[in-house]
């Protein structure tokens, strides 16, 4: 059996995505992280990434590189510089999965107004790294679609990622 040598949080900002259904072809599902025990739920794609990066501000980590951008003057509230405390172990992380995929993802830049980090995806014990926001939803899909395919063909599918 595969010793899963991949799984591990590593960062603080790690999150663990669970991929329980697809909804209008989006990943749908639950989000963890080590500082609250609930999950956060989303329904699609875009969810998911606003709550990711509600906590990356949350957590001034990592730091973005640009400002935020709007059409209308924004007021940007003044945060206390308060460290937020653990509730959840990374076993206790590790220990979630989703009913179709589950994912670790480790955003380690903030840079050129997206993200850049590495994804494993748990499954299959297989990590890549990303180098934009959408390319990590790209990834995400890709592996749902391919168990999907799986189910639907019984075993017919394709690898996530091309062979070395």
């Amino acid at each position: 059996m595969n010793e899963k040598t991949q799984w591990y949080i590593g960062a603080p900002n790690g999150v663990i995505l669970c991929v329980d259904r697809l909804h209008a072809g989006q990943p749908a599902g639950r989000l963890y992280h080590s500082y609250q025990e609930q999950a956060a739920p989303f329904e699609d794609a875009q969810q998911m990434v606003l709550l990711m990066e509600a906590l990356y501000d949350e957590l001034r980590f990592p730091h973005p590189s640009t400002n935020e951008r709007s059409f209308t003057e924004v007021k940007k509230e003044v945060r206390q510089n308060t460290e937020r405390k653990k509730v959840m172990s990374d076993d206790a992380l590790l220990s979630k999965h989703g009913d179709i995929g589950t994912f670790i993802v480790r955003v380690q830049h903030r840079q050129n107004s997206s993200w850049q980090g590495r994804i494993t995806w748990m499954e299959e014990d297989k990590t890549i790294y990303f180098r934009s926001v959408w390319e990590m939803i790209k990834l995400i899909e890709s592996a749902v679609d391919t168990v999907s395919e799986q189910e639907d063909e019984e075993g017919a599918g394709q690898d996530w990622f091309p062979q070395e």
